[in-house]
């Protein structure tokens, strides 16, 4: 049984710029990412899907290989996930190697660790999901929410204004951290979350979505905490 752990990092991020790579307690965030790879003891390879050269060079001084630079195609800002899993999936079928699992870690989690990887790789496992990945609680009930277009709001659903909160559905998102998947489940089905996916329950201490300076300094305070009860 062999196992690939794919971090996609490409370069140009605008909010952060160099996100991938900032600075997060002395070592570039990526790092953190393939640490909890190697430390998993779960995979055979552990690359970085990657188009700049900069990134190549911090992830193998950190244990990942690049076996390739990430076409153009693919690094674009429209370009999906399954695109670039696809790409990288391609070039090993051409090498004639073949995985029995993938697990896609994105390489801003520095709240992630190699334990919670291990969770999502023994459901995968069981060979019932299309793919397993950690799922957040939305901390106010979405059914009150609402848009705000111009001058007027526009509520989701007006009669859930009054009603209690402990009455109204738990609504789950993506965590944006992981992802296992069998390739050809995946290769099949062209996307990575489907009606027979396994969501895992994260809290919101052990996962943050980094795209601007406030969430990476709300990550920090995070990872402290974390740090602190360990």
């Amino acid at each position: 049984m062999s196992n690939l752990a794919l971090i996609p990092a490409r370069s140009g991020s605008k909010r952060i710029p160099n996100k991938n790579i900032v600075d997060f307690f002395g070592k570039p965030i990526i790092a953190y990412a393939i640490e909890n790879a190697i430390n998993s003891n779960l995979f055979d390879e552990i690359i970085v899907s990657t188009d700049c050269e900069r990134i190549a060079k911090i992830a193998e001084n950190h244990g990942a290989k690049v076996p390739f630079l990430r076409s153009k195609e693919n690094s674009e800002d429209h370009s999906t996930t399954y695109d670039v899993v696809h790409e990288v999936l391609d070039y090993y079928l051409k090498e004639n190697y073949t995985f029995s699992y993938v697990c896609c870690i994105y390489p801003a989690t520095p709240l992630l660790t190699s334990s919670q990887i291990k969770k999502g790789y023994a459901e995968i496992r069981k060979g019932i999901y299309d793919s397993v990945f950690p799922a957040l609680q939305f901390e106010h009930p979405i059914e009150r929410g609402f848009m705000i277009n111009n001058n007027s709001i526009d509520f989701i659903s007006r009669e859930n204004l009054l009603k209690n909160t402990q009455t109204l559905k738990t609504v789950y998102h993506d965590a944006g951290q992981y992802y296992w998947f069998e390739p050809m489940k995946l290769l099949k089905n062209k996307k990575l979350i489907s009606e027979k996916s396994k969501a895992i329950k994260v809290l919101p201490t052990h996962s943050h979505d980094i795209d601007t300076p406030i969430d990476l300094s709300l990550a920090k305070i995070k990872y402290k905490l974390l740090q602190n009860e360990n």
